[in-house]
């Protein structure tokens, strides 16, 4: 069935056993792509019969469908002609993880972080009528998005402007609580999958509007007392909850089973018929383990095991130490000593290695979802109360809380700990989750101490520092992926001097000043570039700021050159530099000063090391400059070779 799907205009003909075949070979083929390219599968195999019920009744791409969450689009991208592609996903040159603009006309709105596609939708709702246009629009939230208050805040807008859009809720069950399996389940039975076809029926909602007229007239108390005696009998027959978006004005339907293609059909194509019905919440509930055990067994002839995917036992097989895995050590260690110490998590799921913190300090940690703007402020009333809070938020998470790290924190000299994951470039996620712009954004508060650790000894000893620091705010940054050294047990944390650097390497001709992780490729550059007879010093800022003017100042009077190296965007460390060895009058000397940075563009998702390729910001780049400032322009060409 799948081969003949070239475009979801070939799914609009098919009867609901044809459906149910083509999900089973999504299904199947989904998950043997996912396994192969060890990319978690749950979440996108949960959404198949979602996805093929959306595309059967709904007319993509004249109709306007926009995801909130890129893993569960996988579907979508090959029932929209990307199927024969997919074995690209996340690499260089291929699918992205994520829905695109320019990637198909299918993807009317990019899914970045999650959140904003109710917003969006019903921004195209609203620019539809003005243009009197008549396409539908649909957006598909999941649990984890309704964390974030934007989706609350478009709802409510939505109920307010009246405007015809359909928002689905894929309840999977996540829950921020771990116990959650042990509390209630919303049920799916025969009864609610009557009354979710009775609820989306026009009749039905015929005989609502005519009632609600004949109140109105009969009488505004009598009108007030019918919608009341309305929302009353509707939270009776709708599970716990259901009455909050109607009080935000949306109309509920459901629950509705998610892997039930004749019902989801039934009710799609009942909401598409109404006119004017303004917005309209489907709360569809789904498995995210449903059919991988099968898709397991039927790929491989063997079970990998119930309620796990292949993904994860792959990923368990080799799991390299990170950055995070010395994070959390070197965090347990604190908060064994100092019982104020707490942790708050922002942004996407919870790494695995936070999970060891929860463990050992259940009562300390806080996992707060994708409510970044509310973890932030929340970081600062505990340290008010006289907490000591690392607040642990993704760079690329971190920007929508910007306002909050401005009013809430810096403004008020609050000492809430910023640790920003997942800096710099992120291989597969490319730039939708990509941490370029914290250095930048971080830096520009007057009150914000800024640094940034070159390996896991220092990112230890940054732990130690930001845990003794209790009069402003701080924050440091380390990158996705592996640490630099990993057969080598972590030492207690030593404070750093703030606003103290460190040289690494001593040389007189040419001074490479890293900050983070481009530290160890400086040092690689070093290298390469004493095999040339080149005598390079190679230092280690650690603080954006405040910056090490005494080494500044030194590195200036004994070299003729001067190269900053960060993973960051312009307008970052190197900015700093500028500014203060300008005002100095260092520039009015002989010292030549050269930034690498980020280059001004999104950087599409490939390897790590062929971003930073890319980027230009490889060990080999980083010693190509040096010989291009030497007038070594031959060699620096062939080191590139």
């Amino acid at each position: 069935m799948l081969d003949v799907i070239e475009s979801p205009i070939n799914v609009k003909n098919l009867s609901t056993k044809e459906l149910r075949q083509l999900a089973d070979e999504i299904r199947l083929e989904l998950s043997s792509i996912l396994r192969k390219a060890q990319k978690p599968l749950k979440s996108s195999l949960a959404v198949v019969e979602l996805t093929v019920a959306i595309h059967h009744v709904f007319h993509a791409p004249a109709d306007k469908i926009l995801w909130d969450v890129g893993e569960q689009t996988y579907a979508h991208k090959m029932l929209t002609g990307r199927r024969f592609l997919m074995n690209t996903l996340r690499q260089k040159d291929g699918l992205s993880g994520f829905t695109s603009r320019s990637e198909s006309e299918y993807d009317p709105f990019g899914a970045g972080h999650g959140c904003s596609s109710i917003s969006a939708g019903l921004g195209m709702a609203v620019a539809r009528d003005m243009k009197g246009k008549r396409e539908r629009v649909l957006t598909v939230i999941s649990n984890g998005t309704t964390m974030a208050g934007q989706v609350y805040e478009a709802m409510s807008n939505a109920g307010y402007l009246d405007s015809d859009m359909i928002v689905i809720l894929n309840d999977s069950r996540h829950s921020l609580h771990p116990n959650i399996e042990e509390g209630p389940k919303t049920s799916i039975n025969a009864l609610s999958s009557t009354l979710s076809k009775l609820q989306s029926s026009k009749s039905f909602r015929k005989f609502r509007e005519v009632a609600k007229g004949v109140t109105k007239k009969i009488g505004r108390g009598m009108h007030e007392w019918a919608a009341k005696v309305d929302e009353f009998a509707r939270g009776m027959v709708g599970p716990p909850g259901s009455t909050l978006f109607e009080e935000l004005g949306l109309y509920y339907i459901g629950p509705v089973d998610g892997h039930k293609i004749e019902d989801l059909v039934c009710v799609l194509q009942e909401v598409a018929s109404l006119n004017s019905m303004g917005p309209v919440l489907i709360h569809v509930v789904t498995e995210e383990n449903q059919g991988i055990e099968h898709s397991q067994r039927s790929d491989t002839g063997e079970d990998v095991g119930e309620g796990s995917s292949s993904y994860d036992s792959i990923a368990s097989n080799y799991q390299p130490r990170t950055y995070s895995d010395c994070f959390v050590e070197a965090l347990i260690r604190k908060a064994d000593s100092d019982k104020d110490v707490v942790m708050v998590h922002g942004g996407a799921e919870v790494e695995p290695s936070f999970q060891l913190f929860r463990e050992k300090f259940p009562d300390r940690f806080f996992d707060i979802g994708m409510a970044e703007q509310h973890a932030v402020t929340f970081s600062a009333g505990l340290s008010c109360g006289g907490l000591k809070p690392f607040c642990v938020i993704p760079s690329a998470f971190l920007q929508r809380a910007f306002d909050q790290v401005v009013h809430d924190v810096d403004r008020q000299r609050i000492p809430v700990r910023f640790v920003i994951t997942s800096a710099g470039l992120v291989g597969s996620n490319g730039p939708v989750q990509c941490g370029a712009f914290d250095i930048t954004f971080m830096s520009c508060l007057p009150n914000m101490i800024v640094m940034a650790p070159s390996d896991e000894d220092e990112l230890v000893n940054m732990v130690e520092t930001a845990a003794m620091v209790d009069d402003r705010p701080i924050c440091f940054r380390y990158p996705r992926g592996a640490i630099v050294r990993t057969d080598k047990s972590l030492s207690d944390g030593i404070p750093i001097e703030i606003g103290r650097g460190r040289i690494l390497a001593e040389g007189k001709d040419v001074a490479l000043l890293g900050y983070g992780s481009m530290v160890q490729n400086c040092i690689k550059a070093q290298s390469l570039l004493s095999k040339l007879g080149i005598e390079v010093t190679v230092a280690d800022a650690r603080f954006c700021k405040p910056l090490d003017i005494g080494l500044l100042r030194e590195l200036c009077e004994n070299h003729g050159f001067l190269v900053t190296v960060e993973e960051g965007s312009i307008g970052g460390f190197g900015s700093h530099v500028a500014q203060f060895i300008a005002l100095d009058g260092r520039l009015d000397g002989r010292i030549k000063w050269r930034p690498i940075v980020l280059p001004d563009a999104y950087i599409e998702h490939a390897s790590p090391n062929e971003q930073l390729s890319l980027a230009g910001l490889t060990g080999h780049h980083i010693a190509a400059t040096v010989l291009s400032l030497l007038g070594r322009t031959r060699e620096a060409l062939l080191l590139m070779c």
